[in-house]
């Protein structure tokens, strides 16, 4: 491919060879947000481009806010890796991959400028109105990819895109003291935690017993909707706050 017009109005066009055709679906129903994890941006756009790398992504958003896609939103990017999502496996076929440029935990992981979160949100918002994407549907690496992704990371300003009418959030529950659910628990009380965390689409084994995995989703769980502590203990506030989620999403769900 030479080249095709960008389906988002502004964004630049670089085609990466790294895409294939959507697999069960003809329209994506998610966006995960994901960011670059290189020390620049400009590598970063090299690498999604490169062959050898066996990676790429619909989009990508440089700090200073403007934006490249680089694969057609009709196909398929290679951006969310082992993933999934309310039991679904192939989240490449069924979503559109964002990269935004922020070198990430390992780098010094800044702030998210104003200007790049501005074309972030505006890029989100042409995509859900093309493909009506329910708002619990804007993901995320980490919620797909729980324990081997952390982008975009607890400084990721979600609270932001919310209040422009992207993505799923409640105001989280006030940290307090009382019971905290945590490895080596076992019960009906862990059962009902793994029972609302795959309930609202984490990767999440329901066994009553609160072992690593269900640590790691906790984590992510917090990482995206409680982040002010993110250390994978279910205490009351983590617990609350994933019953809001469950309640605005179903109102009979978010009993706890």
């Amino acid at each position: 491919m030479s080249g095709f017009l960008p389906d988002h109005a502004g964004a630049d066009v670089r085609v990466s060879p790294n895409f294939g055709p959507r697999e069960g679906t003809r329209k994506p129903d998610m966006i995960v947000l994901h960011y670059t994890g290189m020390e620049t941006g400009q590598g970063a756009e090299s690498w999604l481009c490169d062959p050898a790398s066996e990676v790429s992504s619909h989009y990508l958003v440089h700090e200073d806010g403007r934006i490249v896609q680089m694969v057609r939103e009709s196909d398929r990017a290679w951006h969310a890796g082992k993933s999934s999502w309310r039991g679904v496996t192939d989240t490449n076929s069924r979503s559109v991959g964002i990269e935004i440029v922020n070198p990430g935990h390992t780098l010094g992981y800044p702030k998210f400028p104003v200007i790049q979160i501005d074309a972030v949100v505006d890029l989100c918002r042409g995509i859900i109105d093309r493909y009506g994407i329910a708002p619990e549907f804007v993901l995320a690496h980490s919620d797909v990819a729980p324990g081997r992704k952390v982008d975009p990371g607890e400084k990721f300003p979600w609270p932001r895109l919310f209040e422009a009418g992207v993505g799923h959030l409640v105001k989280p529950a006030p940290i307090r003291r009382g019971r905290v659910l945590h490895r080596g628990d076992e019960g009906r009380a862990v059962e009902e935690l793994q029972s609302m965390l795959a309930l609202y689409g984490y990767g999440a084994e329901i066994t009553g017993k609160f072992d690593q995995q269900t640590e790691i989703v906790v984590e992510a769980f917090q990482r995206h909707f409680r982040p002010r502590r993110v250390d994978g203990i279910a205490d009351g506030s983590t617990r609350r706050t994933l019953a809001s989620l469950l309640a605005s999403v179903e109102p009979s769900l978010g009993q706890v």
